[in-house]
Parts: structure tokens; C-alpha cells; sequence
């Protein structure tokens, strides 16, 4: 993967930081074009089974890319 500023999705680094920001509690920003992101909390899993997994998706209204992440785990998956 390239770390080429045009890609559509953000590289390794870029949703790391986006995420450590969001963890410490500040409001994160778009690293490609400083936009303050949106916040979306997602619920998943089934009731019951164990797995139950509450993700955040924060999406920057300017150039539309996103990050998405298990909350209590601070990854991805």
C-alpha cells in the first residue's frame, strides 16, 4: 500500500492517529483536509451470544473517508 496522498482510503498511520485523538478524548479531524469528523456509533451482534461489539465510525464530511473501529479495543476488528 502506498502512502499516496490521493488514495481513497486512509493509510495505516493516518487511521492510528485518527484513533488515538478519538481515545484521548479530543475531537478528531481529517488528516488529509483538517474537517472535524462525524461520529457515528454502531451496536452489533447478537443478544445473548457473547459478541456483542460497539463500533465508531467517524466519517469526514469533506473528502467522505472514514475509519471504523471496535471502541473497547481501539482496532479495526
Amino acid at each position: 500500500m502506498s502512502d499516496d496522498v490521493g488514495a481513497a482510503q486512509y493509510t495505516a498511520a493516518e487511521q492510528q492517529a485518527v484513533r488515538a485523538d478519538f481515545a484521548a478524548g479530543r475531537p478528531p479531524h481529517c488528516p488529509r483536509d483538517g474537517a472535524a469528523m462525524t461520529l457515528r456509533s454502531i451496536g452489533g451482534g447478537s443478544f445473548g451470544l457473547g459478541y456483542a461489539r460497539k463500533r465508531e465510525w467517524l466519517l469526514c464530511p469533506q473528502c467522505k473517508r472514514s475509519v471504523i473501529f471496535d471502541s473497547r479495543r481501539g482496532t479495526r476488528t
